[in-house]
């Protein structure tokens, strides 16, 4: 399961969308992550479909990739169905007890599935086919506007991107604690998930010492290397625009008006 979740991670690939502006993907990730909450008919959900699996197709990274950060997911994915399966009113078709399943409450589950699949994967293109130095500067660029409301958009920037690259970082690191305590002994898999999640408790000890003592490794060399912020910086690769970004760019503007579309006209 530790291993499933690819979330930070990226992936090396020679493809149009890895070479893409790293503005444009944030951008696009922002439009297609509001445009699952525009659309709310099956013919919108169709068309997002559509324009992830061809953005999954560019990106060149194996979909089986993309499938394997899903499992991660399986718990959330399990209670947000079973709350909007059970406590959404509606057309009863069944009840058992004090519990209904209505006509609407399978309707609103189906979609919310849906939704947070399409989300994650989606989020995921973008960590998958972007380095973290990318991300850092895309954001810091697209937030540039804040710094008239005195926001460190530098700093922002930079600890989101590092809290996304030592997402891989900690799951690698719990990962060999496991292991380690399960030659010890320890057992994982075993009995219901109230004992599970205790068994869990002694990783929490040597991990959150493990996170501190690489924070802190981080925080020396930034300061061995006289890092002040973003204030009279420059950049060894500053960002231009391509031809292939504004293609981009207007590929998008037309998947979110059709997603406006379908919001109008499918009801």
């Amino acid at each position: 399961m530790i291993r499933d979740i690819t979330l930070g991670q990226y992936y090396q690939a020679d493809s149009v969308i890895h070479k893409l502006d790293p503005r444009v993907k944030l951008t696009a990730t922002i439009c297609f992550i509001v445009s699952l909450f525009v659309v709310r008919s099956w013919v919108g959900y169709m068309v997002a479909a559509v324009f992830l699996a061809a953005m999954i197709k560019l990106s060149k990274v194996p979909f089986k990739y993309m499938v394997k950060g899903m499992k991660a997911i399986v718990f959330i994915l399990l209670i947000t169905v079973v709350f909007n399966l059970f406590l959404t009113p509606g057309e009863v078709l069944v009840s058992v007890w004090k519990f209904k399943i209505t006509k609407e409450g399978i309707h609103f589950a189906v979609m919310m599935a849906v939704r947070l699949s399409f989300l994650i994967v989606g989020s995921s293109v973008m960590t998958l086919t972007t380095t973290p130095n990318s991300l850092t500067d895309g954001m810091e660029k697209l937030m540039k506007p804040l710094k008239v409301f005195k926001v460190p958009v530098h700093e922002v920037a930079m600890m989101m991107s590092i809290a996304l690259r030592f997402i891989p970082i900690l799951l690698e690191e719990t990962d060999k604690i496991m292991k380690a305590q399960i030659a010890r002994g320890a057992d994982f898999e075993s009995g219901n998930l109230i004992k599970k999640a205790k068994a869990m408790v002694p990783l929490l000890v040597p991990l959150f010492i493990s996170a501190f003592r690489r924070a802190n490794d981080l925080a020396m060399a930034m300061e061995a290397r006289c890092y002040r912020g973003g204030e009279h910086r420059t950049k060894m690769k500053p960002l231009k625009y391509a031809g292939r970004d504004r293609i981009a760019y207007g590929v998008l503007a037309a998947y979110f008006a059709v997603c406006v579309c379908i919001r109008v006209y499918f009801r």
